[in-house]
């Protein structure tokens, strides 16, 4: 069962920081209130992380067959690429963060003239 979760735990994160690699050339398609929303589930999938490893941990201890133990050691791998994978959706999602449609919607028509001509945002 922890197998199972922490597998699709995986794929979900990998199609997650896909769809939000797309997004990186242009934030403003995103909304605040999906950003908090990423973040949230994956701050919670990263804890989640820490209640496998100890799950792991705690198996990885007691008396475990060959075959076992390199079930256990597959699983632990796939959960630290959880991890890496879920820290990598949490930066990302912060990056992000800063070019919103809200963030660009406060900004007055001078600052994004300005931004634009700088070349710092893409155009529209």
């Amino acid at each position: 069962m922890i197998e199972t979760a922490i597998t699709s735990g995986l794929q979900s994160a990998r199609e997650q920081y896909e769809v939000l690699l797309k997004a990186r050339p242009k934030p403003y398609v995103l909304d605040d209130a999906t950003i908090a929303r990423t973040t949230r589930v994956f701050r919670e999938s990263l804890e989640w992380c820490g209640v496998y490893d100890e799950q792991l941990r705690r198996w990885r201890s007691g008396r475990l067959t060959p075959a076992q133990r390199r079930d256990v050691a597959r699983v632990e791998n796939t959960n630290r690429e959880t991890r890496t994978v879920v820290t990598a959706i949490l930066d990302l999602a912060d990056e992000l963060s800063a070019g919103t449609i809200e963030r660009q919607l406060s900004k007055t028509d001078e600052q994004l003239g300005l931004e634009y001509l700088l070349g710092l945002h893409p155009p529209l």
